[in-house]
């Protein structure tokens, strides 16, 4: 539960280096960061916000949803669409999508995961 209702300024909010795992990483030198604004009690539920520097990395999703905010990317899904966002897009990936991300321009993006 969520102990009071809060507002952030997306694209202002400080961010914390989340280091990519180097074998995910195919062209390039992409940095992540981001911040979990809220989890839920059983750790089930989150929500935040997340960037990423220009490049090529590999991923495999989680059950989220998310809304581009800035930045532009093309993401690939194995045996599935190939998704081109930009700012005002929102994606749906399924958990076990097997992505690769190639980042044309800094992207951040505000997400809500649902874990298992």
């Amino acid at each position: 539960m969520i102990e009071s209702s809060f507002t952030v300024h997306v694209p202002d909010a400080d961010l914390i280096p989340e280091p990519l795992d180097p074998a995910q990483i195919v062209e390039g030198t992409p940095e992540v960061t981001g911040k979990v604004l809220h989890e839920s009690a059983d750790g089930r539920q989150l929500r935040g916000i997340w960037q990423i520097t220009p490049g090529v990395v590999t991923d495999t999703e989680a059950d989220e949803m998310f809304v581009v905010l800035s930045g532009r990317a093309t993401i690939e899904v194995d045996g599935g669409p190939t998704m081109h966002v930009g700012p005002g897009d929102c994606a749906v990936l399924r958990e076990g999508d097997r992505t690769t991300w190639t980042v044309h321009e800094t992207l951040r993006k505000a997400y809500a995961i649902t874990l298992p």
